[in-house]
């Protein structure tokens, strides 16, 4: 849905390296600049990516936000801007599209510390914690950003809610496809007070498989499940479950693209 983007002021430079028109006290302001969610995305994704360095390690996310990210940390190295840089993908499909760009990959056995991880987010709370896995790659999200000295998250501004699940769509969790229902009703049991829901995430017709060889069930929340790190010590505890999909603590800045601009939040 097109979003109206009245306030977007960045300098000449910003505006020609990211293609987004900018506007000076000199510029007529109405109508306004309408821009779709997918450009707030981009407009996020390359304000990430400023806090990349040459000679960094970094993680490189997964997901259509994270996906500017990466052209753009591609389209910096093909001009020289940036160097040295090694990469770390989150999933097989960031990895084909970092090697199509030309960007120079590794993984956690050579790079055990990650200098700089970018990804988008699902959900992210006033506390910066975040649901992230509904494209299916929260494990080796999770393991990367995990790994990371610093964790840079990129939204546009529909993402953020009140509390995790509160957007009422699906919290992941990754699980063994060995006895799947017995799983999925223990997930749901645990959050039964919450009004759970729990369904096996489905594509064409067969059960989603993600690039570890699980399933993917989606937990949907009516109410707020209250203490996350006992929530999170509660679903690791059933046996059968690999992952979840909530993000405790880990982002050190959210990047998020709105009506009135950009915003940038640091954990405190």
């Amino acid at each position: 849905m097109a979003i109206a983007y009245p306030r977007f002021i960045g300098s000449e430079k910003a505006s020609m390296e990211t293609g987004i028109p900018s506007l000076s006290h000199s510029t007529p302001v109405s109508p306004p600049v309408i821009l779709t969610q997918d450009e707030l995305k981009k407009i996020a994704a390359y304000k990430a990516v400023e806090f990349v360095e040459s000679g960094m390690v970094l993680g490189l996310g997964t997901g259509s936000t994270a996906k500017h990210a990466v052209d753009r940390i591609g389209e910096l190295l093909r001009q020289g801007k940036l160097k040295n840089i090694v990469g770390i993908p989150t999933s097989k499909m960031t990895h084909e599209q970092a090697v199509s760009l030309g960007i120079p990959l590794s993984d956690l056995n050579e790079h055990p510390v990650v200098d700089l991880a970018i990804d988008g987010a699902d959900e992210v709370d006033p506390h910066l914690n975040l649901v992230k896995g509904r494209g299916g790659s929260l494990l080796r999200e999770k393991m990367v950003e995990g790994a990371c000295k610093k964790f840079v998250v990129i939204v546009d501004e529909s993402k953020l809610v009140k509390y995790l699940g509160g957007s009422g769509l699906a919290m992941p969790v990754e699980i063994i496809p060995f006895c799947w229902k017995f799983t999925a009703k223990r997930l749901q049991d645990l959050f039964e007070d919450a009004g759970c829901s729990a369904a096996l995430r489905i594509e064409k017709g067969e059960p989603f498989v993600t690039d570890n060889g699980n399933y993917i069930v989606n937990l949907f929340f009516k109410k707020d499940i209250g203490d996350l790190k006992a929530a999170s010590d509660a679903i690791l505890r059933i046996a059968g479950v690999v992952e979840h999909g909530m993000f405790l603590g880990m982002a050190t800045t959210v990047i998020v693209a709105g009506e009135l601009g950009v915003t940038v939040k640091n954990r405190q």
